[in-house]
């Protein structure tokens, strides 16, 4: 069963308490899906650490940035030039799990899609 990657516009979702995100992620606790988190999107996102902020955290699993995952986010955007370093190492991540990905950046990561070929779908939020 594939789980969820989240890049900053699904965890920007989340914190505006955007129903459709809310739902799957409900339905992904349910059914004991892991929800991920790279490290390097908690730096676009987070803000000062409010409430709704830090019950989302509790809800995911945030994974470090290892030199693997940098090396292929790297790889990627010598393929894909125009790629920003924080879509790539959400593809990076996600494509190690074969996740589905969440995100308001559909374009770009879908781009990026082409060279993650292990990421099961790239979805919008």
């Amino acid at each position: 069963m594939a789980g969820l990657t989240l890049d900053t516009g699904a965890l920007i979702a989340l914190e505006r308490g955007e129903r459709r995100m809310r739902a799957r992620l409900l339905v992904a606790e349910e059914q004991g899906e892991l929800v991920t988190v790279p490290a390097v999107v908690i730096g676009e996102w987070w803000r000062g650490g409010a409430g709704r902020q830090r019950g989302i955290l509790e809800a995911v699993d945030v994974e470090p940035v290892s030199e693997l995952l940098g090396k292929l986010a790297g790889e990627a955007l010598a393929a894909l030039p125009g790629a920003t370093v924080v879509d790539a190492l959400v593809m990076a991540s996600a494509a190690q799990r074969g996740d589905v990905v969440y995100t308001s950046d559909f374009e770009d990561l879908d781009r990026l899609h082409a060279h993650f070929r292990g990421v099961h779908k790239v979805l919008r939020v």
